[in-house]
This record gives C-alpha cells, sequence and structure tokens, in this order.
C-alpha cells in the first residue's frame, strides 16, 4: 500500500518528455503513489493532449485549465489552483521540470506550504534577465530542496549562487530518457513520406521565442533567412501556434516559397524522427538543442545566449546569435558537409530519471512526515 504521495507538475510541451521517464521510475516503488498535475498553460490539443497518447502517460490526475494570458495572470491562476491540490492532498515532495511559468508557480505553493521541491533541470542559466524563462529558473532554485542537474555548468552555477552542496545532485538528462526510449517507437514514423523528404536532404526549423517571432521586422528576417538555406535543402517547418499567429497578423505569409513547408506542430514521435535525419535543425529551443547534440544531428540556435552550453562546447550545437548572415554562413558550411564532429555529454545515457527517483525515494523515506 502507497505511504508516499508525490506530485509532478507538467504545463508546457517539454515538461512531459520530462516528466514520462520520471513516471515510469517511480511504477518500481510499490510504497509511492505518483500523481501528474497537468496545468493547462499548453492547452492547444496538438501541443499537449497528444503528448499525453504518445508518451504513455496516464490522464493527468489534476487538470487546472489555465490556459493563455500574462505572465502575471497565468502565474498566479496556477498558483491558485494548484494551491487547492496540495492543500487536499499533502505531498511528501512536489517535482517541478523546466523553466515555464508552471515550473516558478508551483515551486512557490510548495515551499509556501513547506511541501519540500525538487527541480529538475536545475542550475541552467542564459545569463539574460531578459528572458521570462532565466527569472523563473533562477527563482526556483532558489527555494528547490532537490537540485537535479544536467550539465557541469549547472553545478557551477547554483554553487555561485550560494546554493548548499548537499542539495545539488549531477543526474544526467531526463529528455535524453525519453529519446532513448521512444526512438525505436519513432522510427515507425512515416514523417519522411508525408513531407516528401528524403534522409540527409532537408532541414528542420522551429521558432517560438518573442526575440525572434514577436515583431513583424524580426520575423520577416527569419523567413528571409529560412527561404535562403531552402534554396539547398528543403526546410520543413512545423510552426508553433505563437508563431503561426503573427505570421498572419503580419501579413508574412509570401515571405517564404515552395521549398518551406510550413505545417501544423507535429507530434513527438514524427518531429524525433524528422530531427534524426535530417542534414541541420535550425531553432531557438533549449530542449533541442540537447536532443540533437545526442543524435548527432549539427543545430544552428538563433539565439543571443544558451543555458546549455555543454550543447555547444562538446555537442553539434552553433550558437549564432540573431546574426542571420552568421547563422546563414553556417548553414552553408555544414550542408557542404563542414559540420563539427560533437560527442554525448558524461551522464546522457537514458537512465536520469532511475537516478533521481532512488534520490527522492530514500530521501523521503528516510525523513518521513511527522
Amino acid at each position: 500500500m502507497p505511504n508516499l504521495s508525490i506530485i509532478s507538475v507538467v504545463g508546457a510541451r517539454p515538461n512531459f518528455m520530462k516528466v514520462a521517464p520520471i513516471h515510469k521510475a517511480f511504477k518500481k516503488y510499490a510504497d509511492v503513489r505518483h500523481l501528474i498535475c497537468h496545468t493547462g498553460q499548453h492547452y492547444d490539443e496538438t501541443m499537449s493532449k497528444v503528448f499525453f497518447d504518445e508518451l504513455e502517460l496516464p490522464k493527468p490526475d489534476f487538470y487546472l485549465g489555465v490556459g493563455s494570458g500574462s505572465h502575471a495572470e497565468q502565474t498566479a491562476k496556477i498558483m491558485v489552483g494548484f494551491e487547492r491540490v496540495v492543500t487536499q492532498n499533502r505531498p511528501d515532495v512536489v517535482i517541478v521540470v523546466g523553466d515555464v511559468n508552471s515550473t516558478i508557480a508551483c515551486s512557490l505553493v510548495a515551499a509556501k506550504l513547506g511541501i519540500p521541491v525538487a527541480h529538475i533541470e536545475a542550475g541552467l542559466r542564459s545569463f539574460d534577465r531578459s528572458m521570462p524563462e532565466e527569472i523563473n529558473r533562477v527563482l526556483t532554485d532558489s527555494i528547490s530542496d532537490f537540485l537535479f542537474v544536467t550539465e557541469q555548468s549547472g553545478i557551477e552555477n547554483l554553487k555561485r549562487e550560494g546554493i548548499s552542496e548537499k542539495k545539488i545532485h549531477f543526474v544526467g538528462n531526463v529528455m535524453i530518457d525519453s529519446l532513448v526510449h521512444y526512438m525505436p517507437k519513432a522510427e515507425r514514423s512515416d514523417a519522411l513520406s508525408r513531407f516528401r523528404v528524403d534522409p540527409a536532404k532537408y532541414i528542420v526549423a522551429t521558432f517560438h521565442r518573442p526575440a525572434n517571432v514577436d515583431t513583424q521586422e524580426g520575423l520577416k528576417l527569419l523567413l528571409g533567412f529560412l527561404k535562403n538555406i531552402a534554396s539547398r535543402h528543403r526546410v520543413v517547418f512545423p510552426v508553433h501556434p505563437r508563431t503561426r499567429s503573427n505570421i498572419r497578423s503580419f501579413s508574412l505569409e509570401s515571405s517564404v516559397n515552395g521549398q518551406v513547408s510550413l505545417s501544423e506542430p507535429v507530434g513527438y514521435l514524427d518531429f524525433l524522427w524528422l530531427m534524426k535525419n535530417a542534414a541541420l535543425v535550425v531553432t531557438d529551443s533549449g530542449g533541442i538543442q540537447e536532443e540533437t547534440t545526442y543524435m548527432g544531428v549539427p543545430c544552428i540556435t538563433i539565439r543571443d545566449n544558451t543555458e546549455r552550453p555543454v550543447t555547444v562546447e562538446q555537442g553539434t550545437n552553433y550558437l549564432t546569435g540573431t546574426n542571420l548572415d552568421s547563422a546563414e554562413k553556417i548553414a552553408r558550411d555544414v550542408l557542404s558537409g563542414k559540420a563539427k564532429k560533437g560527442k554525448i555529454p558524461e551522464l546522457w545515457d537514458g537512465k536520469a530519471a532511475e537516478r533521481i527517483v532512488e534520490i527522492i525515494h530514500k530521501t523521503i523515506a528516510e525523513n518521513p512526515k511527522s
């Protein structure tokens, strides 16, 4: 009979891939009841429900349905809804992942109610406080009791911020756990035939960050960049809802040609297979930098900074800033066979979730609630 209760929080697309291996790992412990709270921060069907289906996650035990809104409005709604969940269920630990509004909102609720917080992907820093995600990371880490780190830079950042070493655990990367586990299923995807592309003969693009897509001039330049590199290889561009809305509102549909295939967002398995077989990925996503590094696929990140420096220092990622001329030059070099050779970072072995769950279980089993 379970006597330990743990709630994991998901809210946005990348969270699902991080919680799925955690949920599977907890199944080995008969004394643990692992519950999932979906805040509804991403409420689009193609961005949320499909991930529960593909990742074999059970229906969420709690669904807050907060939807969109300003940062303040969304965070406040999550806090109000999650406080009810926590006060009614009194979990032993609350697990949060990543750096979205759901992460900081649920961490604050748990910490103020005296519930230990475990932060997965702790210590990542872009050192750019203009990014809402950076604020969420720093604040979440400052009130967490377990800080699970994916790369060496995370340990160094947390120590610099005065976090006790006793709280810091270098465990590897749960995103890679999901990639390793689901790749056999992804191999059965028909995504390449649906997009009419051949392996290593196309580019995958994905963009959603405000700095890239929220101004007409910036988005027009970005689409022009994709059009230029599509002269060599066709570009497959599953468009984030926010980006598609801006393309329409800025009347930029004509800024790309037939070699740039704009589509609705695709499922996790299809997207894994598209990345795995791409000649190049261009993005502003954090998780994609990690996935391409593990798969050995060249990646260009159109950002001025990255909170995942190991993907540049050891992996296949190029950080070009928002200088699209520089990005285009690197893209042409990569497509000409001049891509750098990366390596898989330490502990990115598909077993991070097992380490995390073992640490949490051992700690709370030895220190039960009074």
